[in-house]
């Protein structure tokens, strides 16, 4: 049968925008943006599997990402097709697994903070060995311990430095989850588990943003790798921000992602990716 998404609706904008959140998050994640967003876009906001109001799916492991993916490509088809793709983080891989499943039901793609995957097999072993750990941690001390120790990661400085108000927003978000959801998502749609798409990436032909922050050297690492792979692909690092630019600056994420979401497009197809590459990255 699959797992089936639940999502809410809002804004009135001319551009349909899927988005899907990150670990620990909802589709309440992107509530913040509703003032910057709202007139431009209508923002379609996931519950991935394991959060809000959406079910694990049947399977775990690689199968269980796949299924996911699958899952957002239904959600797409449902829209009506040709409707843009933003993922954070977590999201964001699926968001290109997405992408690389059936880009004919997408028209952008936006990857906050993502990752095309772990390439080597001892790679992914090691993660999955550390996921499973994560997982033990959750189901035995739950959901407030793993969130308290989640938040004091050093890849979140940055939304530690969030007025009161919003960090207390967000935790509550984050507490909200049940260990067996956040336990299950990472046996489903953990980095260990999710295929690796970095020999896809040259093939993906979706006008594609890559957003990170420069603190995150990590991520922002990965992305000036992707962009060398992707044929039709613009990048940009939000200065003094860490993992979550959509949180730490909105208003300039909002300016990327509209100005992105309303370049007028040529048809990718028609080119050479190498010229694409050279005429399209830019940092």
């Amino acid at each position: 049968m699959g797992v089936t998404l639940a999502y809410e609706t809002w804004g009135d904008g001319p551009h349909t925008l899927l988005a899907l959140h990150g670990f620990t998050g909802s589709g309440a994640s992107f509530g913040h943006l509703r003032p910057l967003l709202g007139r431009s876009v209508r923002v379609v906001a996931v519950d991935l599997p394991g959060h809000g109001r959406t079910p694990l799916p049947e399977r775990t492991g690689r199968d269980g990402f796949l299924e996911t993916v699958d899952a957002v490509v239904q959600l797409a088809r449902k829209l009506g097709g040709h409707v843009d793709l933003l993922g954070y983080s977590q999201g964001a891989r699926v968001a290109l697994g997405a992408a690389v499943q059936a880009p004919e039901c997408f028209g952008r793609l936006i990857m906050e903070s993502g990752s095309p995957g772990l390439h080597r097999r001892q790679e992914r072993s090691e993660r999955r060995e550390a996921d499973a750990k994560l997982v033990e941690f959750i189901r035995t001390k739950g959901v407030d311990a793993f969130v308290d120790r989640w938040e004091a990661l050093p890849l979140f400085d940055g939304l530690r430095r969030l007025p009161d108000p919003e960090q207390v927003a967000l935790r509550e978000r984050r507490k909200a989850c049940t260990a067996e959801g956040l336990a299950g998502a990472l046996e489903t749609l953990g980095l260990g588990v999710q295929p690796d798409y970095w020999p896809s990436l040259h093939r993906q032909r979706l006008p594609t943003l890559l957003l990170t922050g420069s603190l995150d050297v990590k991520f922002t690492t990965l992305a000036r790798r992707m962009a060398a792979e992707l044929p039709v692909v613009w990048r940009h690092a939000f200065d003094g921000v860490t993992h979550a630019p959509h949180l730490e600056a909105p208003e300039e994420y909002v300016r990327e992602v509209l100005s992105f979401l309303q370049t007028p497009w040529y048809e990718a197809p028609q080119f050479e990716p190498a010229i694409l590459a050279r005429e399209a990255i830019h940092s």
